[in-house]
């Protein structure tokens, strides 16, 4: 037999036969040629009980539902009307917008006008899910990453359904930065280096270009070698590498440098003197447009006009020299680190970084942007946003500087938590 009675706590259809038990609406009776009946799901558009005969059909006290198959049809066709409805499709009254900051958990719950049923379509939007024992109700999506998210949904009765899309919107959380790193005697950040990054090249013509921008803030120490960003390999004499550094040496010397090569074959590129002051936050950006870096048909000054210098926003008068006339052949991906030369020291002394991020392209164009007039902002909402982006500790967790974009997470290494303070631009 097919036990089918309305259940007036959930005013919905109880239907129980050989495949278990269901609470449905939405649901009509058919009479076939033959006298079977057949119970359709309208909302899904599936039968759920086929060509059956009149007589397994009975209530929750056991009394049938007629004497013939017509009786049947319309005695079930009149309780399911009745389930839910006053002859009225559905209509879906709560917002079809919602927003979500990264991290937090929704929790929506869908309320509709004479709705009985209700379906969900998640399938494009991982880590949300309903509430056992009430389908309106929406939670979860902590997961989610920034972005808008389309969510199907219907609500049901017998006479017909609302179709909406619910639209999710996951927003970043505010931004607030409060935090800046220290390095300071043997202190560095260790990050792996991998021929997917934008500094590696097997040779200037296999080049492309990067852009690198940082809040530095300058420590007391005249050591002449500090280094900012070092990606490259171990052996400086035969190795490529990337080197942005602080010369601390004097007041009159105090400035950026930028080396691209090996100890003998490189190009070195330099800030104006005293464009670095100790204890003052600056921004630079540093830019390589990835063309050619060594004597070619345009000779030297082709080389050095491949890359830019920004500080506060203002591209900077470069003071030139090489070796050998530059590089040409392989920036090698061995090490990647913050505040030491690949494997050779050359270690920051009381210097603060903010706000790292690199790009794999050239981002001389946007420098008022990413500048922002002094203030700095939230990076990855930019147009044209960074590959990696680290905060330099707003949101991390020693010793781990969280990429906020990319996968590539920052090490601090010879450190404290200490090290993670409250000095910043």
């Amino acid at each position: 037999m097919i036990v089918i009675y309305k259940d007036i706590t959930s005013n919905a259809i109880f239907i129980e036969d050989a495949n278990g038990v269901q609470f449905i609406n939405s649901l009509q009776v058919t009479i076939n040629s033959s006298g079977k009946c057949s119970i359709l799901d309208l909302a899904r558009n599936i039968e759920i009980v086929s060509n059956t005969s009149h007589t397994e059909f009975e209530d929750d006290n056991g009394n049938t539902y007629g004497d013939n198959p017509t009786e049947v049809c319309n005695n079930l066709n009149a309780i399911f009307q009745s389930s839910g409805s006053t002859g009225q499709i559905p209509n879906i009254t709560s917002s079809t917008a919602i927003t979500l900051t990264v991290g937090d958990t929704l929790n929506y719950e869908l309320i509709a006008e004479y709705g009985v049923g209700y379906e969900w379509d998640l399938s494009n939007v991982s880590g949300l899910a309903t509430v056992e024992g009430n389908i309106r109700k929406l939670v979860g999506g902590s997961s989610l990453s920034p972005g808008t998210y389309n969510i199907p949904v219907k609500a049901i009765n017998y006479y017909g359904e609302d179709s909406e899309t619910i639209v999710l919107t996951v927003n970043n959380p505010p931004y607030n930065n409060t935090k800046s790193v220290l390095f300071n005697q043997n202190d560095y950040c260790d990050l792996t280096a991998n021929t997917s990054n934008p500094f590696y090249r097997l040779n200037q013509d296999s080049a492309t270009a990067w852009s690198v921008c940082f809040w530095f803030k300058a420590g007391s120490s005249n050591n002449q070698n500090q280094t900012v960003l070092s990606f490259g390999g171990s052996d400086l004499n035969n190795n490529g590498r990337v080197q942005i550094k602080y010369n601390g040496n004097n007041a009159a010397r105090r400035r950026m440098y930028l080396e691209y090569g090996t100890n003998f074959n490189n190009l070195i590129m330099y800030s104006p003197t005293s464009s670095t002051a100790a204890n003052t936050w600056d921004h630079w950006m540093f830019v390589y447009d990835g063309g050619t870096t060594e004597n070619g048909s345009g000779g030297i000054n082709d080389s050095y006009s491949r890359f830019s210098i920004y500080k506060n926003g203002v591209l900077q008068t470069k003071t030139n020299t090489n070796n050998n006339y530059g590089f040409s052949g392989e920036i090698v991906d061995g090490f990647f680190r913050l505040g030491r030369l690949v494997d050779s020291g050359q270690y920051l002394r009381g210097c603060n970084i903010d706000e790292l991020a690199i790009w794999a392209s050239d981002e001389s164009s946007n420098i008022s942007s990413i500048y922002n007039s002094g203030t700095p902002h939230n990076l990855s909402l930019l147009a044209s946003p960074p590959a990696n982006y680290w905060r330099m500790g707003d949101g991390d967790t020693f010793p781990t500087l969280q990429d906020n974009i990319g996968a590539l997470d920052a090490t601090m290494t010879n450190m404290t938590v200490s090290d993670i303070v409250n000095d910043v631009p």
